[in-house]
């Protein structure tokens, strides 16, 4: 297969093996767009986005633009002169000019089975959920928010305790295998895109912080469910005695409790909830390492009937 004139656009560390993929096959990248550097940790140095840093290791061409609303940025979008752009994760919209500009236009790979968890969050969304199964959905872009003709589709059953880490990286190889095989075929005139079912749409909205403080009151399946989708991102939490717990894993216990919502009802956190009880088992407390509740219970003992709903926090 003759090699494609490409326009890559994506930003964390799900978009790099799509990336490596392509530039495997022989395609010929012609410029990397990605999102501009950001301030990162302790000292705020300015970092490179995980795709920046993959195209510069690679010598490839990479733009930064903060949007494409400049007339500028659009224009030298058009003059690359690319067959395809494929976009993964990029953060951006893209005008109809740019959509519009490459000849075999711009195709997304979306981590869902659309048109099920259209947006931002679409794996940590199917977890939280309780979804049986994900995939990767490969798709023409159109104005719309994920709402362009698939080109093609590849499913996976999920495990009950799946965690998004494992997840991301399962749709991230899949997705970077499926676009190789699904640009040769583009090319050969065997794709026939479909129009995306009206019925099943659902949105995977951006995941805020804030909903990573864990509320007691909800079920055990539910609080189980939130710690493996915003693990390691942004996180999952409880208060106690004014510190902030950061917890990694938890297993839903075959037990019911009538104890108030957050009481621990064993010596090993187990926590009671609105329905159920969940036992914490990786955490980690502000200022030290991530440790199993074991090791963190012998140097800090919480007792059983202690209430973990406490709200005042030490920042």
């Amino acid at each position: 297969m003759a090699a494609l004139r490409i326009i890559f656009m994506g930003t964390p560390n799900f978009s790099v093996p799509v990336l490596k993929s392509l530039v495997k096959a022989g395609h010929d990248i012609v410029c990397v767009y990605s999102q501009p550097p950001r301030p990162a940790g302790r000292g705020q140095k300015e970092r490179l986005s995980p795709v920046h840093s993959f195209a510069d290791a690679q010598g490839l061409q990479v733009r930064t633009p903060k949007s494409f609303k400049s007339d500028d940025f659009q224009a030298e979008f058009v003059a690359l002169n690319a067959d395809v752009a494929v976009v993964v994760a990029y953060g951006l919209i893209l005008p109809k000019a740019a959509l519009d500009a490459p000849k075999l236009g711009c195709i997304n790979i979306h981590a869902s089975l659309l048109p099920r968890w259209r947006g931002a969050a679409p794996f940590q969304r199917a977890i939280q959920a309780g979804d049986k199964k994900s995939g990767v959905t490969i798709m023409q872009m159109d104005v719309g928010l994920d709402t362009g003709d698939m080109l093609s589709v590849r499913e996976i059953e999920l495990e009950a305790d799946i965690k998004a880490s494992q997840l991301h990286d399962r749709l991230s190889a899949m997705g970077a295998d499926l676009i190789v095989s699904t640009l040769d075929d583009l090319v050969l005139g065997k794709v026939t895109p479909i129009p995306q079912p009206e019925e099943g749409v659902t949105y995977a909205s951006k995941i805020e912080k804030s909903e990573g403080r864990i509320d007691w009151s909800q079920p055990a399946l539910t609080i189980d469910r939130l710690i493996r989708a915003l693990t390691p991102w942004p996180g999952v939490w409880f208060e106690h005695s004014g510190e902030r717990f950061k917890v990694f894993a938890a297993d839903v216990l075959d037990q019911s409790a009538n104890d108030a919502p957050g009481t621990l009802v064993g010596d090993q956190l187990q926590v009671a909830c609105g329905v159920g009880v969940v036992q914490i088992t990786e955490l980690q407390r502000p200022g030290k390492r991530r440790a199993t509740a074991a090791e963190v219970l012998r140097g800090y003992p919480i007792d059983a009937g202690t209430c973990l709903n406490v709200s005042s926090i030490k920042h």
